[in-house]
């Protein structure tokens, strides 16, 4: 299969279904205050059934100790889905608080500790964004393809692609750092940019980012670890792959070494790590496959680019790394997460990558808990060596929710086929716990309300699984039609 065949079109009956640069699509119809474009909660003081939204500073998350293995989730987080961002860099969304588009930001409450002064919000910038011309209602768009092709690996545009080749010896091999190695092996190449953002977290070694298939490959150090896996497997796929063919040429050893790859990423994706999320409703919405299904529509869905953050809920609060004894690697074993981000230079400098995967197999994911949703690193120190202050993750990730015209909670248990609670005591009954549903009714008052991302990550478990009923009727709905929808 040519490589741009998954970009241009993969469907039989409508090539464009799936490909990169086109909009999320719609399971349910948009819900802006305005109908159209306006995110619900920009104007202060509007109702909505009856009541105001809260702001999405509004909540309280506490730092967790108790932990699950987990990681798999952030690699196919990053396959799946990226929203593009206005130009950032002309910019400032933190010096007024007021909405004008593309800048949405995040107002703190008036007892929030960073509240530290009056006309002081969290910068947001909207999603890059096109118009649906049936509705006339605003579509975000998803720059990356659908499919599970590992365009993390390879990219989703020809020209990134072409970017991340060895363009000197054509023999089908990912393009490698010139600069350093791993002790003898293979590290990503940088990007080239004049200005990297990895540089502002340790200016004196001037390090700039490293560059892959996704913008996001330095976003934090497990990511680039696995990046590099991938990277080094191609690489060694092309080698044996020359061994056995010494006739074909450089374009046909990528080839094949790429669908070995793709293989492999969806092997660990349906065989390993959907059926322990879901554990025993993985059959209920992700049945055997029959094979390719003309009808079914693979476009990564908006809800879904929202609801596959549930991830966020089980990062630790620091990254460990281990020597080859899987022993704690002295000074370097447990860095802040917020010191971990867009820190490649952690990688050149201290260790490679082997400590780095080592901590990865040894160490547990947090587990979520109602009462201990993200830790402190995420609510208050996101980004903060590179950004004008720490974001909080999940007020990102709520905001993004109404940014992108996202029904509320109920609207998406009812499409579930879920009960949908109406008051205190049918909403205790669905979380279990009591507490928390009286909490959530005096914030929102009402269920109809509330943010998907916070409902659906407060649900409890199904069954064995790690994620909720709504969170595992939405990601078995999108990875089956990615699946069933993938010829």
């Amino acid at each position: 299969m040519e490589l741009l065949q998954l970009w241009r079109g993969n469907c039989s009956r409508h090539s464009h279904l799936g490909s990169s640069n086109r909009a999320f699509a719609r399971w349910l119809p948009a819900a802006y205050e305005d109908g159209v474009s306006v995110p619900r909660g920009a104007s202060e003081g509007k109702l909505y059934n009856g009541f105001p939204l809260p702001l999405v500073r509004t909540y309280s998350c506490p730092d967790s100790s108790t932990y699950r293995r987990w990681k798999q989730g952030q690699v196919a987080w990053e396959e799946y889905r990226e929203t593009v961002q206005e130009a950032r860099d002309q910019l400032h969304c933190e010096t007024d608080c007021a909405f004008k588009s593309p800048c949405f930001p995040i107002k703190f409450p008036p007892d929030d500790p960073r509240m530290l002064r009056s006309n002081l919000c969290m910068p947001f910038i909207q999603s890059a964004s096109v118009c649906n011309p049936r509705t006339f209602t605003r579509e975000q768009i998803n720059a990356v393809s659908s499919f599970i092709d590992a365009s993390t690996v390879y990219g989703s545009e020809d020209s990134v692609a072409k970017s991340i080749r060895n363009q000197t010896d054509h023999l089908g091999l990912m393009a490698v750092n010139q600069n350093f190695t791993d002790a003898g092996l293979e590290l990503l190449p940088f990007e080239n940019k004049t200005k990297s953002v990895c540089v502002l977290t340790n200016e004196s070694l001037n390090i700039p980012c490293f560059k892959a298939g996704d913008k996001r490959v330095t976003e934090n150090l497990g990511l680039s670890a696995l990046h590099t896996v991938f990277l080094r497997e191609h690489n060694r796929l092309v080698s044996e792959l020359r061994k056995l063919n010494p006739h074909w040429d450089g374009e046909k050893l990528y080839q094949e070494s790429r669908k070995i790859v793709v293989a492999i990423i969806q092997i660990i994706t349906y065989r390993d790590y959907l059926p322990l999320l879901l554990a025993e409703e993985t059959s209920k919405w992700i049945p055997s496959y029959s094979g390719y299904n003309e009808n079914v529509d693979p476009t990564v869905s908006n809800v879904f680019s929202l609801a596959f953050r549930f991830g966020h809920v089980s990062v630790r609060p620091f990254v460990s790394r281990l020597d080859d004894s899987f022993q704690p690697l002295g000074s370097f074993s447990h860095v802040p997460l917020h010191l971990a981000f867009c820190a490649p230079w952690r990688i050149i400098m201290e260790g490679g990558i082997d400590p780095l995967i080592r901590g990865m197999v040894v160490d547990h994911a947090k587990l979520m808990k109602q009462n201990q949703l993200l830790v402190e690193e995420l609510q208050n120190h996101l980004f903060e060596q590179t950004e004008v202050m720490g974001l909080d993750l999940a007020a990102l990730n709520m905001q993004r929710g109404r940014d992108h015209g996202l029904p509320g909670y109920n609207d998406w248990r009812r499409f579930c086929g879920l009960s949908q609670p109406r008051n205190i005591d049918e909403f205790s009954e669905v979380l279990g716990n009591s507490k928390l549903a009286k909490k959530f009714m005096e914030l929102y008052g009402t269920p109809d309300n509330i943010d998907l991302w916070i409902g659906a990550v407060a649900e409890p478990f199904v069954p064995r699984g790690r994620v909720g009923p709504l969170l595992a009727c939405i990601i078995g709905t999108q990875f089956r039609n990615l699946r069933d929808g993938d010829r």
